[in-house]
């Protein structure tokens, strides 16, 4: 299994697959894909100012039906708990979705590069 940063959910609905590395590229098509509930809400909060168009239900709906995505189900306490351990960043978003993927041992696709440095499962 391999989580989806943000940006890597709103590629891959809009079908940019040539914005993702090859690594990134080889670990979507092989591995079972899942977001963090916080990439749900990041998407709306985008939507909400224009940033992209469709709601984030309607990505994520696509996303299951066409790649099998997964919205993770840890407990938010236990995500909570992990995410006070990321002290690399002030970013709540970054905080929760890594460690989300952390919990479950999984990899994480992203560009961004603080997580690159930081989480040494991330995929790029």
């Amino acid at each position: 299994m391999i989580y989806l940063d943000t940006h890597a959910v709103a590629w891959l609905y809009q079908g940019l697959t040539r914005r993702f590395s090859g690594t990134a590229r080889r670990s979507i098509e092989r591995e079972t894909l899942a977001i963090s509930p916080m990439v749900e809400l990041e998407l709306s909060l985008l939507h909400e100012i224009g940033r992209i168009r469709p709601s984030p239900q309607t990505m994520i709906q696509v996303l299951e039906e066409n790649f099998g995505l997964q919205v993770c189900r840890l407990p938010f306490p236990q995500v909570i708990r992990a995410a006070g351990e990321e002290r690399w960043t002030r970013d709540p978003f970054d905080r929760i979705i890594v460690a989300q993927a952390k919990t479950n041992g999984a990899g994480l696709v992203t560009s961004d590069e603080r997580i690159l440095r930081n989480y040494n499962r991330a995929i790029w």
